[in-house]
Order: C-alpha cells, then structure tokens, then sequence
C-alpha cells in the first residue's frame, strides 16, 4: 500500500520501539558543509552578473577559472572547477552556455549579396 519493502517497515519499527517517533523524523542530509554561505553566494552571484569584462576580463564570457577568480576575491574562499560548477550550476541556477563561433571578418551584407546574386547564378549553371 505504501510502496516500500516489509525490511524497511521492521526497520522503522525497531527504531519507533527502541528510540519514539522523534527517531523516525527526517535529519538534514550529513556530509561536507558548503564552502559558501547563502550571503556569499548572493555577493558572487551580484559580482557574477556584472559580466566578465568588469572585473578586468577582454571577452565578456565566464569560464569556471574566471567564476572561481571572481569569487575568491569577493569571498576570500578559493574553489576548486568542480566547487565552481556546482556553485554556477546548482546553488546559482546558471546552465552551460556555448557563444557562436563567427568569424570577426564576416559582412552580413556581403553574404546577402552573395546569395541573392552569385548563388542563383551558380545554381542556373548546373
């Protein structure tokens, strides 16, 4: 009825007989701390949202190095790449982002040029 396994119910009720109902409530999750409280990641994520080029950057693009500079000097914690992600990616709601490549040379009119007058011209010839 419940969806779980006749173990887990002796299991629940070992613990319920021994310890009360107060031993059965969920606990936070154990492990490791975060290295960033929640007013550091808002004071990164302010700093972040800046863009690249206001602290100093040539290209206006975060990389994790660029992420994890900006956010040791806002905070004083240095993060490892991987720190990095999950900081961009969970705590921050950021996703993978990949710019267009163009070249710096291309002229949009020239192109239209092209395709309007050589391409039909090209196409005719065959």
């Amino acid at each position: 009825m419940l969806g779980v396994s006749k173990e887990s119910v002796r299991r629940w009720k070992r613990v319920w007989e021994k310890n009360g109902a107060d031993a059965l409530r969920r606990r936070p999750a154990t492990g490791r701390p975060p290295k960033l409280d929640d007013a550091q990641v808002e004071r990164v994520r302010t700093a972040l949202e800046r863009g690249a080029q206001a602290h100093g950057f040539e290209a206006d693009l975060w990389t994790l190095e660029r992420a994890g500079l900006v956010a040791e000097r806002v905070t004083g914690v240095r993060l490892s790449k991987a720190s990095v992600w999950r900081l961009l990616t969970g705590r921050l709601g950021w996703s993978l982002q990949r710019p267009e490549r163009r070249a710096v040379e291309r002229d949009e009119s020239e192109i239209a040029r092209w395709i309007a007058h050589e391409w039909p011209r090209i196409k005719k010839g065959r």
